[in-house]
């Protein structure tokens, strides 16, 4: 399909499934294929060449990369060798989650990772737990199992500085930004998941997830990651494709949108996810110091003269 008609079924598709729906704003995209994942997968896995790195179980076949078999106790992952320094993006994930369970008989699902390390295996969908970064995760199966209001698959999306655990006895509810059902397992046509990151708002199927001041570090790395337990799928990446989205701002949008260092999002009550504080200006910084030594000095002198007159009030006594 070209690239115009693949770009029109997407959106057909999204609006469809409640996956998001005319821009609420103008701006410019631009595919960044250095963060982008498709066929015919060209390179990925090699030792010393290409974009993207495999790990665990997944293996790259000529219409996917499975993360996964449909077979207990795997685990795999794919991860792009070069770190994003993109301000605003899109990432589109064209995914299919298959296997022969039944409903709720099946798992776990997979991830979609924006985090400071890569290649790190671990707890979470066959990834690390106290990440730094983003992750949003396509859960399959309850474990929770006194839950009844959810019904899975369940999407959900959780910032992390490296300091919160994601429970996964509770599906990750304790630390999630928001997440929504979505039927994606099983399905005889295309599925597609979009998350946009535009001016510290994250958004991930428009009616699903919409957090504003999440404030995510340039550098960080994309990948996905899957793992199977005693239930099991077919988790299988057809494509990821990263777009940087070019939009204008405001002077009060720039000054408000400056560099940060860590994880974050504003006004978020999640254990160790408090906003870092402003760091001190040079003025400020020169100002303390100097007044803590002008305190020293005096307390020195006073020192020093009590000390005397203690001195001379002793000699007057033993005189």
């Amino acid at each position: 399909m070209a690239a115009g008609r693949w770009r029109a079924g997407l959106a057909l598709l999204a609006v469809a499934l409640g996956l998001g729906g005319p821009r609420a704003e103008q701006m410019e995209e631009h595919l960044k294929r250095e963060h982008s994942l498709s066929k015919p997968y060209q390179g990925v896995g090699s030792a010393s060449a290409g974009l993207w790195e495999l790990q665990g179980n997944a293996i790259v076949m000529a219409q996917y990369i499975r993360l996964t078999p449909d077979v207990q106790s795997k685990w795999g992952a794919v991860w792009n060798r070069v770190p994003c320094y993109l301000r605003d993006w899109e990432m589109q994930v064209h995914f299919k989650i298959h296997g022969q369970g039944k409903k709720n008989l099946n798992g776990d699902g997979f991830a979609i990772w924006y985090t400071k390390d890569r290649m790190q295996q671990g707890p979470v969908f066959g990834s690390k737990d106290n990440f730094l970064g983003l992750g949003v995760f396509v859960d399959t199966y309850p474990n929770e199992e006194k839950q009844q209001e959810r019904v899975f698959p369940y999407i959900s999306a959780m910032v992390n500085n490296g300091s919160l655990t994601y429970d996964h006895d509770r599906d990750g509810r304790p630390t999630e930004l928001g997440g929504c059902t979505a039927m994606v397992r099983n399905l005889n046509h295309d599925t597609f998941l979009v998350i946009r990151y535009v001016k510290r708002r994250l958004t991930e199927w428009r009616d699903c997830i919409d957090v504003p001041g999440v404030r995510l570090p340039r550098g960080y790395y994309f990948g996905t990651s899957s793992v199977t337990g005693d239930l099991s799928d077919n988790h299988d990446i057809i494509s990821l494709k990263l777009y940087q989205l070019t939009v204008e701002r405001t002077p009060e949008e720039e000054r408000r949108d400056k560099e940060v260092y860590l994880p974050v999002v504003d006004n978020l009550k999640l254990p160790g996810m408090e906003a870092p504080l402003e760091p001190m200006s040079g003025l400020a910084l020169f100002l303390i110091v100097f007044f803590s030594l002008v305190a020293i000095v005096f307390a020195i002198v006073i020192g020093v003269i009590v000390y005397n007159k203690w001195q001379e009030q002793s000699r007057k006594h033993f005189y």
